[in-house]
């Protein structure tokens, strides 16, 4: 299992790369097109009293990677507490086996859970996943959703990450490198943005959920080679201690043998 976590890891950090340049085109043309559209009034857009809070936690639906579930559910479980202590209700969004099994037994609100996703995820199954968020918000059956994810670092370091995913907070000029540009709009900008926002939430889902692939697969190749080191090391422990049982075995042996040998010759 060490091995092949550690073969999937450059797979996974390539798709994570790859899905920057979508991702920064995106968050471009929606400031450009906000600019252009004035003071919008979008749905995704609206803040409101929150009611009822939403979580979506991207856990993993194997084990044997170390704490890595278990520190993100833990911190997803958190801000559901610190919620509901603040009188709201709280609806869970579980990605993954570990997440929902965890939420399900504790007797949470699972609205959506997602298994078979975490391992290879593809923006189909971010596509899926956004809608249901998605309806839920615009219906009112939840006021705001927050995002627990582990965003990728290196081989070595997994950051558990907040994010607030609904609603949209609109990416404004103070993240470098945004180019303004004057765009000819065909339709409105209004009727533009409208089509954006949703697939600007699809990929925010859809680099999550690859950052938190990569960072299970690192941790799973961590754990698999603590695993393995530990194994190999109780290996040469006990054949060292079963080679002086043996050993001691012979010599009881041989000193009975040759004390039978005397009495007998005596």
């Amino acid at each position: 299992m060490e091995l092949i976590a550690t073969a999937r890891i450059p797979k996974a950090q390539a798709r994570v790369q790859a899905s920057k340049p979508y991702a920064a085109k995106i968050v471009e043309v929606i400031q450009n097109v906000s600019a252009a559209a004035g003071d919008v009034d979008h749905p995704l857009l609206t803040s409101r009293e929150p009611r009822t809070a939403g979580i979506l936690v991207i856990a993993s639906d194997r084990g044997l990677a170390g704490a890595y579930a278990t520190t993100i559910i833990r911190a997803a479980e958190q801000q559901a507490i610190a919620h509901a202590g603040q009188g709201l209700g709280v609806k869970i969004y579980a990605i993954g086996k570990k997440a929902s099994a965890y939420f399900g037994y504790r007797g949470y609100d699972v609205v959506s859970a997602y298994e078979g996703v975490t391992d290879t995820p593809g923006y189909g199954d971010a596509r899926v996943i956004t809608a249901g968020i998605i309806e839920g918000f615009a219906s009112g059956n939840v006021d705001l959703v927050d995002a627990f994810y582990t965003r990728y670092q290196s081989a070595l370091t997994q950051v558990p990450t907040e994010y607030r995913l609904l609603p949209i907070q609109p990416p404004t000029g103070d993240e470098g490198g945004v180019r303004t540009v004057d765009y000819a709009y065909e339709p409105t900008p209004t009727d533009i943005l409208d089509r954006l926002l949703p697939r600007y939430v699809e990929a925010t889902v859809f680099s999550m959920l690859l950052e938190s692939s990569a960072s299970e697969h690192a941790a799973r190749r961590r754990a698999m080679k603590a695993a393995t080191d530990n194994a190999e090391e109780l290996i040469r422990a006990l054949t060292v201690q079963a080679n002086r049982q043996r050993q001691a075995e012979i010599t009881t042996a041989i000193t009975e043998i040759v004390g039978g040998a005397e009495a007998l010759g005596g």
